[in-house]
């Protein structure tokens, strides 16, 4: 690492890496990944991404605004929604110009599936791992670039606003050293980690929230979290592998304990319902038949179309002894996004100058009350395009920024064991899809106390402490928030 960058970017999902690939090759970028570089919840992302682009089935972008405006209970910003919808044909094609692989039809045509809360087959996919595919290409792209910069296991673990710009402290094989930097962009996903299930993976646990909320910047709807109602109910696994909305998409059912289909009771789009419906619906259910076991059943398309269509899942649940082809899939809801984050503008700006917030862990109001299925990679394609158009038009090279030391705590000693557990079993009982009111007060309570301990002890700054720090500052304002 070089001591002093022009930009700084936390994060290696699709947000992170598309903004520094969208950045001017004259700027010096440092992006840095908490784990190796493709674990990311961009990485996870099975479906697809939402665009007009071409369109067919006389699909428009006003309708795709009315999907997104519907399943977001209108509580959407309606300038993000504009910015996100009309830009969306552009980022497809930038991505497909990078190499990213769609599926295509027999006659070569880029294939469109249907998703839940869509009123039209609009979204891109490659077979059922896009994320994956679409961060793999960003991500060799960026490897390119002899002005980029990219560190894996390389730990952001504080942050503060100086004069020209920020200073970080970065933990790297065992070693802090301050890089300064004069912009940085937060990318570090969602927190899925402060519940005990989650279809997130391990390095969201909220971290750049909590630092961007410790220097000011303003953090809105936390609150707005998006529980997937399918994710696989095996009752083990802490991180629950998800059985896409596009297996809906292509005509699965929900069936419950009684192998019966039961969405007609809750909602007149059945399977295709946006996610917060589905996952309310099996709740509810859940309560009148006093059972947790849901599950879905495609076996009428046979094992030819999905092994093809879902390779991923059909090898996944093979592996769990299913044969999707043959056999139901059990299901239950668990946190899988959110909405809120690091409040912004249509530019990716935070309130701090200099500071930038893209994909999940920020708040563009794209999502409003509840995300439409596919829209999350194409904000982060969108915003993270932004945010690199408005730091270039920013940027001043001559401008220094002032050195700053850390402290260092004295007689640091490990965190207490068992904080973090504490904490996701407190989100998991008090705001889990339909909240509970006085559950979420006593966790209120106790979560305050552990971030005031965290913050006033002690503790050898290392990945424990600063994960433990990020979920119990996300648990104080989710449920500051719900009281």
């Amino acid at each position: 690492m070089d001591n002093h960058y022009d930009v700084m970017i936390a994060g290696t999902g699709v947000g992170g890496l598309y903004t520094a690939l969208c950045l001017p090759e004259t700027m010096n970028i440092l992006v840095i990944s908490k784990r190796e570089l493709d674990l990311c919840n961009s990485a996870l992302a099975q479906g697809g991404v939402a665009a007009v682009y071409k369109p067919v089935d006389d699909d428009t972008t006003t309708l795709h605004t009315n999907d997104t405006l519907i399943a977001g209970g209108f509580k959407n910003n309606p300038d993000s929604v504009k910015v996100l919808v009309t830009e969306a044909a552009g980022e497809i094609q930038h991505i497909l110009d990078i190499g990213v692989d769609f599926d295509r039809d027999e006659n070569g045509e880029l294939d469109r599936t249907l998703e839940g809360g869509h009123s039209r087959r609009r979204i891109f996919h490659h077979k059922d791992s896009t994320g994956a595919e679409v961060t793999a290409k960003i991500r060799e792209a960026v490897l390119k670039k002899p002005n980029i910069t990219v560190l894996d296991n390389a730990l952001l673990c504080r942050m503060k606003k100086i004069g020209g710009g920020f200073a970080a402290d970065i933990l790297r094989d065992g070693v802090h050293t301050t890089v300064t930097s004069q912009f940085a962009v937060m990318a570090t996903g969602g927190i899925g980690r402060v519940y005990d299930y989650t279809t997130n993976s391990a390095i969201a646990t909220g971290d750049g929230i909590a630092m961007a909320y410790e220097m000011g910047a303003e953090i809105r709807n936390l609150s707005l979290i998006q529980f997937h109602p399918t994710a696989y109910n095996n009752k083990e696994s802490r991180e629950c592998f998800l059985i896409s909305e596009s297996v809906r998409g292509e005509g699965a059912y929900l069936l419950n304990c009684n192998k019966e289909r039961f969405m007609h009771n809750y909602d007149d789009r059945l399977e295709l319902a946006p996610r917060d419906v589905v996952s309310r619906s099996i709740i509810l259910e859940s309560r009148k038949t006093g059972s947790d076991e849901f599950y879905l059943d495609i076996r009428y398309k046979g094992k030819e179309y999905l092994s093809g269509r879902f390779p991923m899942i059909y090898d996944f649940l093979l592996t769990q002894g299913i044969d999707m082809g043959e056999d139901l899939i059990p299901i239950y809801p668990c946190q899988h996004y959110l909405m809120g984050g690091i409040n912004v503008n249509t530019s990716a700006q935070t309130d701090i100058s200099g500071l930038y917030a893209v994909g999940e862990c920020s708040h563009t109001g794209v999502h409003g009350n509840n995300r439409l299925a596919s829209n999350s990679l194409l904000e982060a394609l969108v915003f993270g395009h932004r945010a690199a158009l408005d730091i270039s038009g920013k940027f001043a090279p001559e401008t220094a920024c002032d050195e700053y030391a850390f402290a260092e705590p004295e007689n640091a000693v490990p965190i207490p064991h068992g904080i973090r557990t504490e904490i996701r079993h407190i989100m998991q009982k008090s705001y889990f899809v339909i909240p509970d009111k006085q559950k979420a007060l006593e966790g209120f309570e106790r979560v305050s106390e552990i971030k005031k301990m965290l913050e006033n002890g002690s503790y050898i700054i290392d990945r424990d402490l600063v994960e433990a720090h990020s979920l119990a500052t996300v648990a104080y304002l989710v449920l500051k928030e719900v009281i």
